[in-house]
């Protein structure tokens, strides 16, 4: 998929024109640094396996060779897209930066449904550009107590699981997303594990390095008890000291239940919105959401 180019000549700063471009993956990098400085606590290599799944979504607004502003908009499939990555640089705030990328990004959409995870004090900003709240989401992390014995159903993922995982993926997200999963499974420093009934996929979830502890997503299960027996499989290896986040749509009695009975706590949360009628989707399999950069 070849990038788009719009140029934006409306931004209100006083000292200059704002271009926004489907940046390439190497200009991205220090956008990422941007989330860490924000306390969004990347996964390490994030962008690099989120970047190909739409590479004429991810924008950047920039000022000859300065990039002083991002968005992206990831078009999953003909009815769904998610927004992420909506920031300026923090000493350009206040100049109109950041609407003149939205305006000129928004439209690679079309009339998708469009999805994002929103601090609260922007959700009343979204809610103006038409987006409204389904839920929100919280994060838990801490250092995970250990849990039961390891289950026999719970194994490493091989490239044999790949299509099976894809499948039950497309249960608990919105679109099809197969390409991204099969990165996401394979990723340099990623931890993965399926959980298996009688042959069939009835759950997975991956463990990845963040910029600070490790980061738990998807953690997608048909019952409370294979959540757990993932989660205790993925963070089995971790020290004692090491930190884990995870994030948990509410409601979800068990997930909540499932973070606090392994040691975690509560802290930040967002606002899932939507632009219009989503998918369904097996919202209880949902014990922890990818990322909340890509849905």
């Amino acid at each position: 998929m070849r990038p788009t180019t719009r140029t934006v000549a409306t931004a209100t700063a006083p000292d200059g024109e704002l271009t926004v471009t489907a940046g390439p993956l190497d200009l991205w990098h220090e956008v990422v640094g941007w989330t860490a400085d924000e306390g969004w606590n990347p996964g390490n290599g994030d962008i690099t396996r989120f970047h190909p799944t739409d590479p004429g979504g991810f924008f950047l607004g920039r000022r000859g060779d300065r990039t002083v502003s991002s968005l992206s908009i990831v078009n999953y499939s003909d009815d769904y897209a998610f927004l992420g990555y909506y920031l300026v640089a923090p000493e350009l705030r206040g100049q109109g930066l950041g609407l003149a990328t939205w305006r000129a990004a928004f439209p690679h959409a079309g009339a998708r449904t469009v999805g994002l995870d929103a601090v609260p004090a922007q959700q009343a900003t979204y809610r103006r550009a038409g987006f409204t709240p389904a839920h929100d989401t919280l994060r838990y992390t801490g250092r995970p107590t250990p849990g039961a014995a390891p289950s026999p159903d719970t194994h490493p993922v091989t490239a044999a699981h790949h299509d099976a995982i894809a499948a039950y993926d497309r249960r608990c997200f919105p679109a099809d997303r197969r390409d991204f999963v099969t990165r996401w499974l394979t990723a340099p420093g990623h931890t993965a594990r399926v959980h298996l009934r009688d042959g069939e996929v009835v759950g997975y979830g991956v463990l990845r390095p963040g910029h600070s502890g490790h980061r738990i997503g998807p953690l997608f299960a048909d019952t409370p008890r294979t959540a757990e027996a993932l989660f205790d499989a993925l963070t089995a290896h971790l020290g004692p000291a090491e930190e884990v986040t995870l994030d948990i749509p509410e409601p979800h009695t068990p997930a909540h239940a499932l973070a606090t009975g392994r040691g975690l706590t509560a802290g930040s949360h967002t606002v899932r919105m939507y632009t219009g009628p989503v998918p369904p989707v097996a919202a209880a399999h949902t014990f922890g959401v990818t990322s909340l950069e890509l849905g």
